[in-house]
């Protein structure tokens, strides 16, 4: 039986961010609480009353939307989970789950994640993507 998802609860939080009129100020490199949200099948869900995960910032696009890739605590041998060291403890990327959003759902700044980490991320990027191109539609 799937875990029962409280998408209503996700909806009512997600207005409360559309409507917000914060100004953020962030970079690439950066780490951020992101509220993700409730979200459909196995695409990365936050957790706890923000539905919220950390979340490296990749790009800015421009000041609204930021391209992010989702952080986890849990560690797996898979070709698109990148490991880092961050203050003494692994984590990993979860490069699959790339994805573009709003500034709006930033809730509060975690710190930077290291240059040779972030070039690590960004090369593991670089592969998922060519792998896209090299083997065509799957």
């Amino acid at each position: 039986m799937e875990n029962q998802k409280d998408f209503q609860k996700w909806n009512d939080k997600k207005q409360l961010l559309h409507y917000s009129n914060r100004d953020i100020y962030f970079r690439k490199g950066e780490i951020w609480w992101c509220a993700l949200g409730v979200n459909v099948g196995y695409e990365q869900d936050g957790k706890n009353e923000n539905f919220e995960r950390p979340v490296l910032v990749l790009r800015k696009i421009n000041r609204h939307l930021a391209l992010t890739i989702p952080l986890s605590s849990k560690l797996k041998n898979h070709p698109y989970y990148y490991q880092y060291n961050h203050e003494g403890k692994l984590f990993s990327a979860i490069i699959f789950q790339l994805r573009v959003v709003s500034t709006k759902r930033f809730l509060r700044r975690l710190g930077f994640i290291k240059g040779e980490d972030f070039g690590g991320i960004l090369e593991a990027v670089t592969d998922f993507l060519q792998g896209i191109q090299r083997n065509g539609p799957a």
